[in-house]
């Protein structure tokens, strides 16, 4: 469960954007996704002490609330709603589209995009934005009208996802060592000149890959012997993700040169290594693995504001926690979370992929900044889970959760020096200013402030009562 949840469409999307961090330099590639995985076992080892301490506790809602409080909980809950699960819902779906369009023109190299793929319209095309809401509808509409066939599709796709990565990391290898061309060893072997900055931007990046491991903590309260076995299954699943991730980013190398894969991608390595017709079939796998990851969050999308509701906060905490009876869905709350996913995918695609930045300062990666203020958000759950759990031992009091504290603030340093060292001391040479993170912080600030408007101190008790 844990690998499934976890290994997605994130490592098809970010490895190419980590070799372009790091300039080409494949090593320090490698690094970033075991310093990025590091920061995640240690995380996911924290939330599993919290989890056989809080049996009946699911979700990071609910352990925001059991350590911190009733308020900040509802703050992460609201975070989530707003923010979290419909930006990257909003990425997940362009991705899926762009996979899509990048399948359609391999399999038909005479299919002609509105934009040539040679400008970027299996990118930024007209078509792949049609597919984008499309794939955004159908989501909402598999999820409202059969909430059991979103999951079976969700368990339908966590195995056809492991297919292109599995075969990548195995073949890849395989033949970028055997090659005459000796691909793999010229890729480790390319010159180029790397800062920390860039290692920073990398490791950023490896948390939309790792990002889904704490969903996994809400099963404790079904394992049989908890206490011992989901620390292992988290730190297992961990330790194999890494292996999968780091194995396809070598498999990758073995496929193509590194300027041909920090240009156009994984797909130049998937037909150069398995042939025209196969490596399509792959891109395939890669687009309805995207899918699957995206149904997933749209779940989350679509209870976002009910899970809000239920505990009586929120705007009409008596609309938005009603369930569908017929088909168990929380319909009000689904309808604002599909339209949360679409003003979030038009602010994706003006600050991201239009040529021009409509945003200018406003505009920020949304697949990549909220995840790093979730990290932000883990530290005080952490603090105080020191603070109270008095019984136990020191390792699991104190160590392990100082470790992912550690772990926390250098992912929130990195995306700190990535999104706003970094933009700002390059625009200064142009006598410009762009710091992203700052005004991504505004708006998170001005979100955060909206909703606690919304904050009812008596609505627990009474939703209880």
């Amino acid at each position: 469960m844990v690998v499934g949840i976890v290994v997605g469409s994130g490592v098809f999307f970010k490895a190419q954007t980590i070799l372009n961090n790091t300039e080409g330099n494949l090593s320090l590639g490698i690094l970033a996704w075991i310093i990025g995985g590091a920061i995640m076992i240690a995380c996911i080892l924290a939330f599993a002490i919290m989890a056989t301490k809080y049996e009946k506790v699911n979700g990071i809602v609910d352990y925001a609330e059991a350590t911190v409080g009733d308020k900040y909980a509802y703050i992460v809950g609201w975070f989530m709603t707003f923010i979290y699960y419909p930006t990257l819902t909003s990425v997940l779906a362009w991705l899926s589209a762009r996979y899509t369009i990048t399948f359609i023109v391999s399999a038909f190299p005479d299919f002609a995009l509105a934009v040539p793929v040679e400008q970027g319209g299996a990118v930024l095309g007209p078509e792949v934005m049609a597919f984008t809401v499309f794939y955004l509808c159908a989501a909402y509409t598999v999820n409202a009208i059969s909430p059991k066939l979103a999951g079976y599709f969700q368990i339908s796709t966590t195995f056809i996802k492991l297919i292109p990565l599995v075969l990548m990391a195995i073949v890849g290898i395989i033949v970028g060592l055997t090659s005459d061309q000796q691909v793999l060893a010229e890729n480790f072997a390319y010159n180029s000149k790397v800062t920390g900055g860039t290692l920073f931007a990398a490791v950023v990046a490896t948390a939309f890959a790792y990002e889904g491991w704490i969903i996994a903590t809400a099963i404790n309260a079904e394992l049989k012997n908890a206490k011992k076995n989901l620390p292992i299954a988290l730190v297992a699943g961990g330790i194999i993700i890494i292996v999968i991730y780091i194995a396809y980013y070598v498999g990758v190398a073995g496929g193509a040169s590194v300027e041909t894969l920090m240009k156009d991608g994984a797909t130049k390595a998937f037909t150069g290594i398995f042939g025209t017709v196969f490596g399509t079939i792959l891109n395939v796998f890669v687009a309805v693995s995207c899918m699957g990851t995206m149904n997933g969050l749209m779940l989350g999308c679509t209870r976002g504001l009910y899970s809000i509701a239920v505990r009586g906060h929120g705007p009409r905490p008596d609309v938005y926690s009603v369930v569908d009876e017929k088909t168990n869905m929380t319909s009000n709350s689904a309808i604002v979370g599909l339209m949360l996913c679409g003003a979030w995918f038009l602010f994706f695609y003006v600050a991201n992929l239009a040529p021009t930045n409509w945003l200018g300062v406003f505009g920020f990666d949304s697949s990549e900044l909220p995840i790093v203020s979730l990290y932000a958000l883990y530290i005080p759950i952490f603090i105080m889970f020191m603070a109270k759990a008095k019984d136990l031992n020191v390792v699991k009091r104190f160590i392990v959760p100082a470790l992912a504290i550690i772990g926390s603030l250098f992912m929130v340093f990195a995306a700190v020096y990535a999104h706003g060292i970094t933009p700002y001391q390059n625009a200064a040479e142009d006598s410009k200013f762009a710091c992203p993170i700052l005004f991504y912080l505004i708006i998170f600030a001005v979100i955060t402030i909206i909703g606690l408007f919304f904050y009812k101190k008596t609505a627990v008790k009474e939703v209880k009562e």
